[in-house]
């Protein structure tokens, strides 16, 4: 099945009443790569090769295989996904859309993982300088000490910030171009506005969609036949897609209300051993599935 497009979202309310719902986020995490390109190891690269100059480079891990380093750099790839899962796209700059019923869990998750990213750092640093030393053993002629900043210097690069910001109303826009340039720059605004609404809740109805296409489609196997495989995560994270419905309906859709009812409804009691072990209650959370699809707004597959 093809992905989702042009999903027809529910009609909106008026402008002020979302203003007052929502809120723009911003999570700004910088890191140090610890890699460097070499210029010279890449001229050696092409030249050994016969290749022309600029075909291609070497990038060199000043730490060489830092764990350390490695476990900040993933652990920020968990916080982005994070912050996606409990958010709604709105600009193309990184703002995102959350929900003020979703502000006070949002907070305390992203404050908790602010700390742990701080640990990670303090770990990391606690080890550079020696990581630095070893690194000469292992980069031989490429290891080059002006490629290292200081410690002090180091700790500069690694940030971790949340910006809390409203949701601008059209009758915010007060600037000095007169009657005309103002009704056209809140006309603009407001088209802007619409677009972005529907974007955001068309993308919380695309993930209803896929959890519940992959449930069904993971529960598509009767007894007896060679079992398809699925998480423990596949069920916990459609359960909390209920909430995510609940908190996220500052249009106040009654659909997304009674489709957060439905799939609540179809995953009371549910969990990845029960589904494993009982036919009967797979083909029944399958069916439930396939109508919570069904009565999503209209897909064009």
């Amino acid at each position: 099945m093809n992905n989702i497009v042009n999903l027809e979202v529910p009609s909106m309310p008026s402008i002020p009443s979302i203003a007052a719902s929502s809120m723009l986020v911003e999570v700004s995490i910088s890191t140090y790569t610890g890699r460097k390109l070499d210029k010279r190891a890449s001229e050696d690269v092409t030249s050994s090769n016969n290749a022309a100059l600029g075909v291609a480079n070497v990038h060199k891990k000043l730490l060489g295989n830092c764990a350390e380093l490695d476990a900040i750099q993933k652990f920020v790839g968990n916080v982005r996904t994070l912050h996606y899962s409990m958010t709604m796209p709105w600009s193309d700059g990184g703002s995102r859309l959350l929900p003020t019923k979703q502000y006070f869990k949002y907070h305390k998750t992203m404050t908790g993982m602010q700390q742990e990213y701080e640990q990670l750092v303090k770990s990391f640093l606690a080890v550079y300088n020696w990581k630095v030393s070893q690194a000469q053993a292992s980069l031989g002629d490429m290891w080059h000490r002006d490629d290292y900043p200081t410690e002090e210097s180091l700790r500069d690069k690694f940030k971790f910030r949340i910006a809390y910001i409203p949701l601008p109303e059209v009758d915010d826009f007060r600037v000095d171009v007169g009657k005309e340039g103002n009704e056209q720059i809140r006309a603009h605004y407001k088209e802007y506005y619409q677009q972005q609404l529907e974007g955001a809740m068309g993308n919380i109805w695309q993930r209803v969609h896929t959890a519940c296409l992959k449930i069904s489609e993971r529960l598509d196997y009767k007894a007896g036949e060679k079992k398809n495989i699925f998480r423990d995560t596949m069920v916990s994270n459609a359960i909390d897609l209920v909430e995510l419905l609940k908190v996220s309906n500052i249009t106040q859709d009654p659909e997304m209300d009674r489709t957060a009812r439905k799939l609540s409804a179809a995953l009371n009691g549910v969990t990845a051993d029960a589904l494993r072990e009982d036919a009967h209650l797979r083909a029944q959370t399958k069916k439930s599935m396939d109508d919570v699809i069904k009565s999503l707004p209209s897909f064009d597959m």
